[in-house]
């Protein structure tokens, strides 16, 4: 027989397809894993049980986290919901505003930031602009474009034929503006027009050729010109779908009708879109014309302006950016989903941005060698994982990117270009979770459960979700304050024992006995199932083999569950570190060596397997293994 030894030190691959199992050839083979789940992987190699949700508050229902960086010290936490905003700092609500957007739309919702302003668009809804003065008063309102003089320096098209033209009955006050061809709808009052470069405002239709005017400015004459355009965005024509800002101008992605077009501020003037003579600091637009359709779903600031669009993936370049020096080129052929704004994001020097087809995460990066961007599959190898996103947003502490599924599951991709690591893991809990926030370094999410949207925070220190903890001074057994898991079953942990669950009833538990420190909440649990060794494959496969001995290497670890073929035994730290039931488990960090018993008829299926729900710390470094294969 023959034996063959082991030795996993890394979870770098993450959890991998099933279509891997043949290629045990594959260096993700060997650093990953046939499932992880509610774990963290480190970029260094190893997992951990992933961090507990803390309960913050319950939201008004469904809607969407934003984050907001007033400076690096005050941060904030914006929930979207119906026709309203609710303002978080460190967990406590400052203060609620009203909004135009209804809940079912928010998913369209797209913002940038600079400084104190935040800017807000829908394609369906006037643009939004939040500011917090340095009182901490907050103002919520539709942005303005700048004026002077009544004049209003916005984006203007033609949206009608190029060859209509527009009659008017004369040059100031008011007038009435004829059409050559149907193109009012009374839905154009209040809209503003440019009749050879000088606005009047409509006030009245009074057909599809004849509306009512006032001069904001002079006209030049009565005579018939073809030589005017109406403002880019209004209720009629729709709004800004997406903005950023980038070389000090405020870009506008794409509106509801002019999908594939660009907007570029005055430098240095960020409301001001008159492109005036064409000067360097002067306003700059054009729309995006190729061989496929490319409605902009979104914009990022680096190194170039990035273009994300339904269809492909564009650089604009320009040092600086100016009239005659922007040029605009298409990259690569992906494109973004169309239905809702998932924001690209910035990672380790790459921007992350999810594929039309909603089952491939990209790598957006410039490559210095081809002087052009390249978008690689993170997920080629964890497809499985990738199922319709619908939100993200990444931990910079962590070094992970948290990814929000539509089937309420959420996965977590550890991210180290430097050391190409890309490890995927899935998690679940008891709901649904819709969105995600990363507000400086801290992490929430918003998670329905049970028809009750709630705000929850990752918190290092807990290991339940929904979860709360406590502390008194004096021993007590009745804990109260638990209103939002009224009539669930919660797991405790009362002064470091896990103790049997207790239903929540009048927003309170009582414990069997008196503990001075608490965590209640809802139990999640953590799994790890390695491939099948691949040794076994090298060494000819079909074959039998049997586990002879494992060490697992642990760091501060109170509960370790574990299967090498004969069912899952929870006691293996007890016998390892000597403990009684009724005590707090003690933190091992070393090597635990289990022997096993039994041949499996082939090499197909894994060796060990860890499931485990205690609400106990768990650190996973690596596996030594030693097998006999039947030769």
């Amino acid at each position: 027989m023959t034996r063959i030894r082991d030795i996993k030190t890394t979870f770098t691959a993450g959890a991998v397809s099933r279509d891997l199992l043949g290629r045990s050839d594959l260096n993700a083979y060997a650093n990953g894993a046939l499932e992880l789940q509610n774990l963290f992987i480190f970029p260094t190699g190893g997992v951990t049980r992933r961090a507990g949700l803390r309960y913050i508050d319950t939201a008004p229902g469904q809607g969407r986290l934003i984050a907001f960086e007033f400076n690096t010290e005050q941060t904030y936490l914006l929930v979207l919901s119906d026709d309203q905003i609710d303002i978080y700092f460190g967990g406590i609500k400052q203060t609620s505003l009203s909004a135009p957007w209804a809940a079912a739309d928010i998913q369209q919702v797209a913002w940038t930031q600079s400084a104190d302003t935040l800017l807000l668009t829908h394609p369906e809804y006037p643009p939004q602009k939040l500011t917090r003065n340095s009182g901490g008063v907050w103002t919520l309102a539709e942005w303005g474009y700048f004026e002077d003089n009544s004049v209003r320096f916005q984006p203007y098209y033609k949206f009608a034929d190029s060859a209509v033209t527009l009659t008017p009955s004369g040059t100031s006050g008011t007038i009435t503006l004829t059409a050559s061809q149907n193109v009012f709808d009374p839905a154009h009052e209040t809209t503003r027009l440019r009749i050879n470069g000088k606005e009047v405002l409509i006030t009245d239709v009074a057909s599809a050729t004849v509306a009512s005017a006032t001069c904001l400015e002079t006209l030049e004459n009565t005579d018939p010109t073809i030589d005017w355009q109406e403002q880019a965005f209004s209720d009629l024509r729709g709004y800004p779908v997406t903005v950023a800002f980038h070389q000090d101008r405020l870009v506008i992605g794409g509106s509801r009708d002019l999908p594939n077009r660009l907007w570029f501020s005055k430098s240095g003037d960020l409301f001001n879109f008159d492109p005036g003579e064409g000067l360097d600091d002067e306003a700059i637009e054009f729309a995006i014309l190729s061989d496929q359709v490319n409605a902009i779903r979104g914009l990022f600031s680096g190194r170039h302006l990035q273009v994300f669009t339904s269809g492909a993936e564009w650089m604009v370049t320009g040092t600086p950016l100016t009239p005659s020096s922007v040029q605009l080129s298409r990259q690569t052929r992906i494109g973004s989903v169309t239905d809702r704004y998932i924001p690209p994001l910035s990672v380790d020097g790459a921007t992350l941005f999810i594929a039309r087809n909603r089952q491939e995460i990209r790598e957006f990066l410039y490559t210095d060698l081809e002087q052009a961007y390249q978008a690689t599959d993170l997920a080629l190898l964890s497809r499985h994982i990738i199922q319709t996103p619908v939100d993200q947003d990444y931990d910079q502490n962590r070094r992970l990117l948290f990814l929000i599924r539509a089937d309420g599951q959420f996965a977590t991709l550890t991210v180290y270009r430097a050391e190409q690591v890309a490890a995927w893991t899935l998690h679940d809990t008891d709901g649904t979770v819709h969105s995600v926030s990363v507000v400086g370094e801290s992490v929430y999410l918003l998670v329905e459960r049970d028809g009750t949207y709630m705000i929850e925070e990752f918190d290092d220190t807990l290991y339940l979700d929904s979860a709360l903890d406590g502390e008194s001074g004096t021993a007590v057994a009745t804990w109260s304050g638990l209103d939002h898991l009224e009539g669930k079953e919660v797991s405790i942990l009362a002064d470091g024992v896990v103790l049997s669950p207790l239903t929540v009833e009048s927003g309170s538990i009582t414990l069997p006995a008196a503990a001075n420190s608490v965590q209640i909440g809802l139990p999640y649990t953590h799994k790890i199932t390695p491939l099948p060794p691949g040794s076994v494959s090298a060494a000819g496969g079909g074959r039998a083999v049997r586990l002879v001995e494992a060490i697992f290497r642990v760091e501060k670890t109170q509960s370790l569950r574990l299967d090498v073929g004969r069912g899952y035994d929870d006691t293996i730290l007890r016998q390892f570190g000597g403990m009684i039931l009724d005590t707090a488990p003690p933190l091992i960090s070393g090597n635990i060596r289990i022997h096993a018993f039994g041949w499996q008829p082939d090499g197909e299926n894994p060796l060990w397997r860890i499931e485990q729900d205690a609400p106990l710390p768990f650190t996973l470094l690596s596996v030594t293994t030693e097998l006999k294969v039947n030769d």
